[in-house]
């Protein structure tokens, strides 16, 4: 007998009956924001490469929070990727309230030592794909003249600059603006464009490229509260994002960051 867990949020954090399209689903923050998007009340479509991890997603999300889940595995490096996923995931429930534009990657390099193939892949999957998919979800959230919510995890790596992150951080700081731009567009559809910018999220990603203290400390030191955040603190931030609790907050960058960003 598989038991419930109990709902993380309540009152106007309930996402109940949302349609919700999350990118990036199966690792790190992504698996934790569909989590607490679950948690929440909402219907999901996951997205991701892998249809083998789709799949264990949707079945652990369905099983444990009763919520319906729908997956689609996209590539969203091909060119028709995003138009492409926006109108699987629309076609899901019959349209979409809440996009949360997660997937992205990091090849930490010296800005002097740039490989121009892994340069160009970090804009592509890090600007281009989350930005058309934004505009194609945009588009169809206008059709159905419903208002919305689009979220864009972007990092604290878009406001302030991160040495051997030339790439990622100029991927992140047009993505935080392109999402301004969608916010001034598409406010008087009722559609709202945030993002959300956490410093150092201890994921595998982050550990990754973090867990060596050394490599750590440097960084740990700009941090006022002195730590790297969870995966939970910045999924909190984006279910406020999503829900009704935040219906006047349009066009702002909510750094997650322990203070890292105030200089």
């Amino acid at each position: 007998m598989t038991t419930k867990s109990a709902p993380r949020y309540a009152g106007v954090l309930r996402l109940d009956g949302k349609r919700a399209l999350i990118t990036g689903a199966t690792k790190g923050i992504g698996a934790d924001i569909a989590r607490a998007f679950a948690s929440a009340g909402a219907r999901l479509v996951l997205s991701g490469r892998d249809e083998s991890e789709l799949a264990a997603a949707k079945a652990a999300l369905a099983s444990e929070f009763n919520v319906e889940v729908c997956t689609a595995a996209v590539d969203l490096a091909l060119t028709d990727g995003p138009r492409r996923l926006a109108q699987l995931a629309a076609e899901a429930f019959g349209g979409l309230d809440l996009l949360v534009n997660n997937a992205g990657i990091s090849h930490p390099q010296p800005a002097l030592e740039t490989d121009p193939a892994l340069f160009d892949q970090t804009i592509a999957l890090n600007l281009r794909a989350p930005a058309l998919l934004a505009s194609a979800v945009g588009a169809v959230m206008v059709k159905q003249g419903t208002g919305g919510s689009i979220i864009t995890v972007a990092s604290a790596a878009a406001l302030s600059p991160l040495p051997d992150h030339y790439a990622y951080c100029a991927s992140k700081a047009g993505l935080v603006m392109a999402t301004k731009v969608l916010a001034r567009e598409l406010g008087a559809h009722g559609i709202r464009a945030n993002s959300v910018c956490p410093t150092v999220v201890l994921t595998e990603m982050g550990q990754r490229v973090w867990g060596e203290p050394e490599k750590a400390a440097p960084m740990l030191a700009r941090i006022p509260l002195g730590r790297f955040a969870v995966p939970q603190e910045v999924s909190d931030a984006v279910v406020w994002l999503a829900s009704d609790a935040a219906a006047m907050v349009n066009g702002v960058d909510i750094a997650v960051d322990g203070g890292y960003t105030m200089g």
